[in-house]
């Protein structure tokens, strides 16, 4: 390859610049520098400012108008050669990474590569970005190891808390066994009953919903059935009295009450305690509440929330919490694509269904609810196009559907997997300590 490096003399001392890159000298000619003013050794022709000029470069001559480049003098063979022929080459063993920071330092772009090494380029790129991907990747799982320790620091740190606090030693010792499972046997057992109480709890639920087990008075009203109120009942007393105890064992009951474990244990009870209380304030039959009934049906729906107590046993759900939390980004996006083709698909099928007496989707609202239900692949049955136009928009619609919420899962689910592997490797450890 020849790298340019014999310039043309017979023009005067004004009309070159000297470069000095790494201990390589060459002597350029202005009108060759032109051809590209964008490039970094072009910008220098229109410097009027010896502090102009130290920003383009790392050193400058007056006497001798020579500039210094701190770079790679053999990576500047080919910066000469470019400047001839307009075409850069990949420099022989030089990284494609250190290749492109170089060409970004001199300000030639890509575009600027010649046809024999652009493929080679290109291939190179996807390799290192491919290096980097899984870099980052061990850095995620050290920095989750990293997050696991100061975890388990910060629980060491919350059972010094107890030093000098009234009871010290009893609470620590309850405090332990409620927070930590593993730690011994009466921990385990505690743990077994909490997650027993909450499953009783979520049974009695469901069956309570069931006719066969609905019961009337003399007077043809619905009661509730005796046997699942007990265990609905127990099951409260138990919550509440597991909250009450963990409030006053712990080491600080401000950070016990922000926790979002304990914010949910919470909100699990306190829907039976307003429905006691609105049941008594409705006993008597006062005028100012004739929509106490309809508040007491919402707040024993909440009692569902109960299902989250589950997640104080389960690392799947603690990572699924945190999975969302982190993924704001990827839930937009997903949200966002959905809403676009929900209402591009919609007006479409409106447009194509509308002169059609037997299909129902005569109005944008409706059609609507059809592409919602097609783009997430769901396909309830209950509104579908009949007109052809109609049926191919609606088989376009649950391609879309397929590749939009295909996108950002990948990004969920690899962050759900680093969530889980990190939570369960603090529960090992908390277990072995």
């Amino acid at each position: 390859m020849v790298y340019g490096q014999v310039f043309h003399q017979h023009s005067s001392d004004g009309c070159f610049i000297n470069v000095n890159v790494g201990g390589f000298k060459q002597r350029m000619e202005h009108t060759v520098l032109k051809r590209f003013p964008q490039t970094r050794l072009g910008r220098l022709l229109c410097c009027s400012s010896k502090e102009a000029i130290l920003e383009l470069c790392d050193d400058f001559s007056p006497s001798e108008m020579e500039y210094y480049f701190d770079r790679n003098p053999r990576f500047f063979c080919y910066v000469l050669n470019f400047y001839l022929t307009g075409k850069i080459h990949l420099a022989d063993g030089l990284c494609v990474v250190s290749f492109v920071q170089e060409i970004e330092y001199w300000g030639i772009k890509e575009r600027h590569l010649d046809f024999c090494c652009s493929n080679k380029f290109h291939e190179l790129m996807e390799l290192a970005g491919d290096t980097r991907w899984d870099q980052r990747s061990d850095e995620l799982q050290l920095h989750s190891s990293e997050s696991s320790m100061e975890e388990l620091s910060a629980l060491e740190e919350t059972t010094e808390m107890f030093e000098g606090s009234w009871c010290a030693d009893v609470r620590r010792y309850i405090w332990i066994r409620l927070e930590n499972p593993g730690y011994s046997t009466s921990a385990k057992v505690m743990a077994v009953a909490s997650l027993s109480a909450v499953i009783v709890s979520i049974v009695a639920m469901c069956v309570h919903s069931m006719p066969d087990f609905h019961q009337v008075d003399v007077n043809e009203k619905e009661i509730e059935n005796p046997v699942l109120t007990f265990f609905e009942n127990l099951c409260v007393l138990f919550f509440s009295a597991e909250l009450v105890l963990r409030l006053v064992v712990a080491p600080s009951a401000r950070k016990f009450l922000c926790s979002p474990l304990n914010i949910i244990d919470l909100m699990s009870i306190m829907p039976f305690y307003v429905t006691v209380a609105c049941d008594i304030m409705d006993g008597g039959e006062s005028t100012d509440l004739e929509n106490v009934g309809k508040v007491v049906q919402i707040l024993r729906l909440m009692r569902v929330l109960r299902i989250l107590k589950l997640a104080r046993h389960s690392a799947g759900l603690r990572s699924l919490g945190a999975t969302l939390q982190h993924s704001s980004r990827e839930v937009g996006m997903l949200v966002l694509f959905l809403s676009v083709g929900i209402s591009m698909f919609s007006a479409l099928i409106y447009f194509v269904e509308k002169e059609s007496q037997e299909s129902e989707l005569q109005t944008i609202p409706i059609g609507w609810w059809w592409a919602t239900i097609s783009m997430t692949t769901v396909g309830y049955g209950d509104t579908f196009p009949v007109t052809f136009a109609g049926k191919l928009i609606g088989t376009l619609c649950i391609i879309c559907g397929l590749l939009i919420v295909a996108l950002p899962i990948t990004n969920i689910f690899n962050k759900f997997a680093k969530f889980y592997q990190k939570q369960t490797r603090i529960d090992l450890r908390r277990n072995n300590n």
